[in-house]
C-alpha cells in the first residue's frame, strides 16, 4: 500500500493485511530497510536480512518479548517466558521444555492426533456446509495441547477461547498490554494444583518434577509460577499457529483442485503441501526483536533502544531466495523455511504442527476430496500478530442416500 505512492507498511492496517504480499515486494525492492515513524519502528523484508537477524541474538534481542506492542510498553517479562528470553536462560528453561517435544514423543502422538481428527469430522456427518475454523481447524490443535497438558477435555474450549482472546485486537487497533500481563497464568492454576496431586504422563506432570541447574547454579525443580508461565507459553503458541495453518490448506488447496486432487490421488505429497502452505501463506509474518546496539543497515544506522520487526512472510516470497515465489506449487523444493524462526529460537513445537497438519489433512481429504469455499464471506481474524482466517465457511458434497 502506498500514501501518495509512499511506500508505508503498518503491521496494524487491515486493508494492508487483506493481501500484503505487493507491499511486502515493494519494501524489498525499494526501502531494504524500512523506518514507520508513526509507530516509531524498523522493518527488515528481505530473506537474507531477516536470516541474519534471526540468528544474532546479540543484536536482535528477544528478552522485551517478539510482538512490537509488548516491547513498545515496556513490560515485566516472568522468567521461564522462552519466547521472551535470550540465553544463557532461555536455553536452561527450553531445554526443560525440549524433553517434551523429542521427535521421538511427538511422533508417539500420532494415533492420538488421528482419533481426535476422526471424531471431528464424525459430528459433521450429513453437513454439507461448515464452518472449518470452528468445526476443525480449531478444534484438533486444541484437543492436543489440552492433551499434553492433562487438560480434561471438557475444559479444553474454555481454555482455547481465553488464550484466544488474549490475541485479539479490534480491527485496526494495537493489542493491550498492561504491565505483568505477559503472560494471563491464571488460566491454569487450578490445573497445576490438581496434576501435584493426581501425577500423570503430561506436560505438566513432567515440569513439576524436572530437576535443573538454574542461572545461579543452583539445582532445584520448577516454582509454581514458573510452570503456569510454561504452560501459557504452549498453550498459547499451539493452538493459534496450528489453528491459522489448517486454515490456510483449506482455502489454498480450494483455490488449487488439481493440487488438492493430486494429494487424493498421492497423500504421500501431503508434507510437501504443507511446507509449501508454511512458506506462501505464514500464520505469523512478522517477528518482533529490541535492537541492543547500534548497527548500520543499507547504509543507516538504527540506534540501541529501536523496536526491529523482521517480515519473515516477505523473507519467504524474496525471488532472491525462491523460483517465481508467488507462485503456490506443492511440488517445489524447500529448505531453510523460515516460518518457524531460525536459530536459538527455532519453535519447539514445529514438529508437532507439522504433524498435526499432516494428520488432520489425511483425514479431512479422505472425507471431503472436494470442497468449495464461501469466498464472499470469509473473514480475516483480527490481531495483530497473526494472519489467518477467523472464519471459511465451506460446502462439501454428501454421499447420495440409495433405497
Amino acid at each position: 500500500m502506498a500514501r501518495a505512492d509512499r511506500i508505508y507498511w503498518d503491521p496494524f492496517d487491515r486493508d494492508i493485511a487483506r493481501d500484503p504480499y505487493p507491499t511486502y515486494r515493494r519494501l524489498r525492492e525499494e526501502a531494504p530497510l524500512y523506518y514507520n515513524d508513526e509507530h516509531d519502528f524498523y522493518v527488515l523484508s528481505r530473506y537474507d536480512d531477516v536470516d541474519r537477524a534471526l540468528l544474532d541474538w546479540q543484536t536482535f534481542s528477544s528478552s522485551r518479548g517478539p510482538i512490537l506492542e509488548i516491547i513498545k510498553a515496556g513490560v515485566e517479562i516472568p522468567p521461564g517466558t522462552l519466547l521472551m528470553e535470550d540465553p544463557p536462560a532461555h536455553d536452561i528453561h527450553r531445554a526443560l521444555l525440549a524433553r517434551v517435544f523429542t521427535p521421538r514423543r511427538v511422533l508417539s502422538l500420532e494415533p492420538q492426533i488421528r482419533d481426535m481428527c476422526l471424531r471431528s469430522l464424525d459430528r459433521l456427518a450429513g453437513t454439507g456446509r461448515f464452518d472449518l475454523m470452528t468445526s476443525f481447524a480449531n478444534e484438533v490443535p486444541m484437543r492436543v495441547i489440552g492433551m499434553l497438558l492433562g487438560i480434561p477435555e471438557s475444559d479444553q474450549q474454555g481454555v482455547r477461547d481465553r488464550a484466544d482472546a488474549n490475541l485479539r485486537t479490534e480491527p485496526g487497533q494495537q493489542m493491550r498490554v498492561s504491565d505483568q500481563a505477559i503472560p494471563h497464568t491464571d488460566t491454569f492454576a487450578e490445573y497445576i494444583d490438581w496434576r501435584a496431586e493426581h501425577p500423570s504422563d503430561d506436560l505438566m506432570t513432567e515440569l513439576l518434577n524436572a530437576r535443573f541447574e538454574d542461572t545461579e547454579g543452583v539445582t532445584r525443580t520448577l516454582t509454581r509460577q514458573e510452570i503456569l508461565t510454561y504452560i501459557t507459553v504452549v498453550a498459547g503458541a499451539g493452538n493459534e499457529t496450528t489453528a491459522r495453518l489448517l486454515g490456510w490448506l483449506g482455502t489454498l488447496l480450494a483455490r488449487h483442485p488439481e493440487q488438492r486432487a493430486e494429494l487424493v490421488e498421492d497423500p504421500r505429497l501431503i508434507p510437501k503441501a504443507i511446507e509449501e502452505t508454511l512458506r506462501f501463506e505464514p500464520t505469523g509474518h512478522a517477528i518482533a526483536r529490541y535492537v541492543t546496539t547500534d548497527i548500520e543497515l543499507h547504509g543507516t544506522t538504527v540506534p540501541a533502544g529501536s523496536a526491529m520487526m523482521l517480515l519473515v512472510a516477505s523473507a519467504n516470497r524474496d525471488p532472491g531466495r525462491w523460483d517465481d515465489p508467488d507462485t503456490f506449487d506443492i511440488h517445489r523444493r524447500i529448505s531453510n523455511l523460515r516460518t518457524f524462526g531460525f536459530g536459538t529460537h527455532y519453535c519447539l513445537g514445529a514438529s508437532l504442527a507439522r504433524l498435526e497438519a499432516r494428520v488432520a489433512l489425511e483425514e479431512f481429504l479422505k472425507r471431503f476430496p472436494v470442497w468449495e469455499v464461501d469466498w464472499e464471506a470469509l473473514e480475516l481474524s483480527s490481531t495483530s500478530t497473526m494472519r489467518g482466517w477467523e472464519t471459511v465457511p465451506v460446502t462439501v458434497d454428501l454421499p447420495a442416500v440409495h433405497a
